[in-house]
This record gives C-alpha cells, sequence and structure tokens, in this order.
C-alpha cells in the first residue's frame, strides 16, 4: 500500500503561458494555488480550454511553468517521474505486447521486473483481467483496454495517479462501471489520485474535492468539497445538491454556450 503521508501536492502562484502560431502570447493559467492532501481524490472540471489538462501536465512534469513552482511532497516537480502514474483518454497500450507484458513494461524498464514480478500478477487481479494476461489489445473491449492502462500506471507503485478524462471515449454504461472500478482501487490503494473530466456527475462520484476552474486566463473559481458518506448514489439527496451547485458555479466561470457538461 502506498505510504498513507506520501502524496502531497502543492501548486504556488502558477502561471502557464503558450505563444501561437501568430507570435501572441496565450495566458492558459494565471496564478494557480491549490493544495492536494494525500489519498484524496480532487477532479478538475470547468469550461472546454479553460486549462485543466495543462494543470494536470504540470504536474505530471510533462511541461513547465511559466512561473510559480509544483512541488510533490516537498520536492520540487521538474520533469515525469516513477512517483506519477499517468492514465491517458485513450488506451496507450503497445499493440504489438499482450496484456502480462504491457503492464510490466514499467518494471522491466526500471529493471525491477525479476524482483516485483509478482505484482504484474496482482494488478491484473485487481482491474479484473487475469483471465485475459495473455490477450492482445485489440481482442479487449475500450473498458477492459482501459482497465489494463490503469493496471499499467498504478503496477510500480506511483504516489499520485493522474487520470486526463480517462472514461471520455467510453459508452455511458461502460463508463459508470469503470467509475465504480476507480473508485474501488482508489479506497483499496488510498493514494493520491486527480482527475480531469468534462462530466459533473463524475467528479461529484469519485471526487472527495472538486476544483472548479473558471474559463481562459484560468484561475480557481471555486473548491467543493464532496461530503457524501458511505456508499455514493446517483441519486442521493446531496448528490443532486452538490451537481446543481457545480452547474451554477460553471455557469459564471464561462460562457454558457461553450460549456461542455458531458463526453
Amino acid at each position: 500500500m502506498v505510504n498513507e503521508k506520501s502524496g502531497y501536492i502543492q501548486v504556488k502562484d502558477v502561471v502557464k503561458k503558450f505563444t501561437q502560431p501568430d507570435g501572441t502570447e496565450m495566458t492558459a493559467l494565471n496564478g494557480v494555488n491549490l493544495e492536494i492532501e494525500p489519498g484524496s481524490f480532487i477532479s478538475f472540471i470547468g469550461p472546454s480550454g479553460c486549462g485543466k489538462s495543462t494543470l494536470l501536465r504540470l504536474i505530471a512534469g510533462l511541461d513547465k511553468p511559466t512561473s510559480g513552482e509544483l512541488t510533490l511532497d516537498g520536492e520540487p516537480i521538474k520533469k515525469p517521474g516513477y512517483d506519477r502514474g499517468l492514465v491517458f483518454q485513450n488506451p496507450t497500450l503497445f499493440s504489438w505486447l499482450n496484456i502480462y507484458d504491457n503492464i510490466a513494461f514499467s518494471l522491466k524498464t526500471r529493471k525491477t521486473f525479476k524482483k516485483d514480478k509478482a505484482l504484474v500478477d496482482e494488478y491484473l487481479a485487481l482491474v479484473g483481467l487475469s483471465d485475459f494476461a495473455k490477450a492482445y489489445p485489440h481482442q479487449l473491449s475500450g473498458g477492459m483496454a482501459q482497465r489494463a492502462s490503469i493496471a499499467r500506471a498504478l503496477v510500480g507503485h506511483p504516489k499520485v495517479l493522474l487520470l486526463d478524462e480517462p472514461l471520455g471515449a467510453l459508452d455511458a454504461f461502460t463508463r459508470m462501471n469503470m467509475q465504480d472500478e476507480i473508485y474501488r482501487i482508489k479506497k483499496e490503494k488510498n493514494m493520491t489520485m486527480i482527475m480531469v473530466t468534462h462530466d459533473v456527475d463524475e467528479a461529484v462520484y469519485l471526487s472527495d474535492k472538486i476544483v472548479v476552474m473558471s474559463a481562459r486566463p484560468s484561475k480557481i473559481e471555486k473548491i467543493v468539497d464532496v461530503n457524501i458518506f458511505g456508499k455514493r448514489e446517483r441519486n442521493n439527496p446531496e448528490f443532486l445538491r452538490l451537481r446543481s451547485e457545480i452547474l451554477k458555479i460553471l455557469h459564471f466561470a464561462g460562457n454558457p454556450e461553450e460549456l461542455e457538461y458531458y463526453l
């Protein structure tokens, strides 16, 4: 299990600017400050193009801020690292490797496969794919392939799991099943998880806190605490109240005509 005290992220006065093809400068993030506690599940939600994925990429170390600082357990985030697992919207599995070897890949690149070989079977079981270890990605459904991607991201025991719209390409029923899977894994592993989503219901269902971001140049509009105790149900009165609150905030966070609540 991941150390309960690991996975603490701080985002301090982060500004991110991009130079556009015509040479003009575009500000994506404008002074973002955020603390993410170890073991919490945080969702980023906001108008399309507001910088949610940009912020996630900065936490992943795939990009650098124009100014400001991001830290993980007090250490500056300068580049990608094995302490952060990343899952994208579409499964990024290697088509020429079977599912077992896809999950084992990161252990082999770190030269820890011999020592940690048992972890591959552990995480295949965790995501319900033990019977498909020898199957290839094209032989799996979209949901199964995404479960394999999650297992691959988890097998190296990262402190933080980053999810960039991981369920956006799935049909509605598969998406709800995958939400249950992610929620179960979160409870079992007690690790920090950060997800970008356009789906308000998904954010409420999975999160401890929801970070609502404004339109570009983006700042944090509000952080909403999700205090739903016991089993989470989509018809729970508190669930519906939070859903309504976030939708109202989003109307003030950007142009209502541009908002995308569901993908």
